[in-house]
């Protein structure tokens, strides 16, 4: 027989109503008390902010409270769950979460904003969740010591990659701020999570998940040099802003040695299968695609140089077309593996800090 009915039975008969006297908040006590003695799991966490404070407060001031008494408290709730028919969740803020995965996320995050209302939950699961092209903006626009927070509540993968993405010198400033974040209390640490949530939910969503200088710059990096070389020329007449971003987002097989680190040529040497290679080491014959085949040659292992210029020899003459379409299959395969995370191209800013490191 379960604590519960005990109490029903074994309550001595006494004079009624001595529940009465109690307080809502001491019979809330009472009865969060009673149930974690019976081993249930209560979810409190659930309950604003306020309410789990008064109820702490109000179960450390009382002592003693006889089995009479108890037995009327816990009369009493159950009556009241039994009269109870239906509940809705209170205010816009209840009601997302209660019809969590059941509207459009573009529904829900429309009817935040439009009420004012954050998204439930931790802050930093919101901030974790983000997207790195989210993170870098504001952990650029924030100052050292808040990014050092958000960098210090990010995994380290994630981490790693956010820093990545940050211009050298802002990067090693956050990084030198995390030694100083030992003192931050974690009232500070969710305030900033707040802050930060926010920023993210206050960004509109868009339809497409990449900028349009990259999307631009994909279409190119797949298309032949004659139509990419006039859509930029177009580009540059149009909006020359525009056409140097794009320039930026295209990567060629021309580009390999700027923006490919030499120690992942191996790596990308075998996603590619050995005649499409040859074919497009033997297509790079101009400046600019002859100095891309002799950084790969260099920073493959002897043996497979030699072999391949051997190949690429019996096989004589590549036509340009399939040269080309070679060359793209290469860069096909060096895009397939930053989008893996497996390697990470070199930008401009890159370039530009190690320039600076050397000054």
């Amino acid at each position: 027989m379960s604590r519960s009915n005990n109490v029903a039975q074994i309550a001595p008969p006494r004079e009624k109503g001595a529940a009465a006297r109690l307080t809502r908040k001491q019979k809330a006590a009472i009865i969060v008390r009673f149930l974690l003695n019976e081993g249930a799991d209560v979810p409190l966490s659930d309950l604003p902010d306020g309410l789990q404070a008064d109820l702490t407060t109000q179960m450390g001031a009382m002592r003693y409270v006889d089995r009479a008494t108890l037995a009327e408290v816990v009369a009493e709730f159950a009556g009241e769950l039994e009269s109870l028919g239906l509940t809705f969740p209170r205010g816009v803020s209840g009601a997302l979460a209660a019809l969590d995965g059941r509207i459009s996320p573009l529904t829900a995050a429309r009817l935040r904003r439009e009420a004012g209302v954050r998204q439930t939950g931790d802050p930093w699961d919101q901030v974790r969740d983000a997207s790195l092209d989210v993170l870098a903006p504001i952990a650029a626009a924030e100052s050292p010591e808040i990014a050092a927070v958000i960098l210090s509540k990010l995994d380290v993968d994630r981490a790693a990659a956010l820093l990545a993405k940050l211009p050298g010198e802002r990067a090693r400033r956050i990084t030198y701020a995390v030694s100083q974040t030992q003192s931050v209390t974690p009232e500070a640490v969710d305030r900033i999570g707040l802050s930060i949530a926010g920023q993210i939910a206050d960004i509109p969503d868009t339809a497409f998940a990449d900028g349009p200088e990259k999307r631009v710059g994909e279409i190119l990096n797949s298309s032949t040099a004659e139509i990419r070389d006039a859509v930029l020329s177009g580009l540059e007449e149009t909006d020359g802003d525009f056409a140097s971003r794009v320039r930026r987002a295209i990567f060629t097989f021309a580009d390999i040695p700027r923006r490919l680190e030499p120690l992942d040529v191996p790596k990308m040497l075998r996603g590619v299968e050995q005649p499409t290679l040859v074919a497009a080491l033997g297509a790079a014959r101009d400046e600019d695609t002859g100095a891309a085949a002799e950084f790969l040659f260099e920073n493959m292992s002897r043996r497979m140089a030699d072999a391949l210029r051997e190949e690429i020899d019996d096989a004589g003459p590549v036509k340009p077309r399939e040269g080309e379409a070679a060359m793209t299959e290469v860069v096909n395969a060096i895009r397939r593996l930053e989008a893996a995370g497996e390697l990470r191209l070199r930008t401009p800013e890159d370039d530009a800090s190690d320039d600076a490191d050397d000054g």
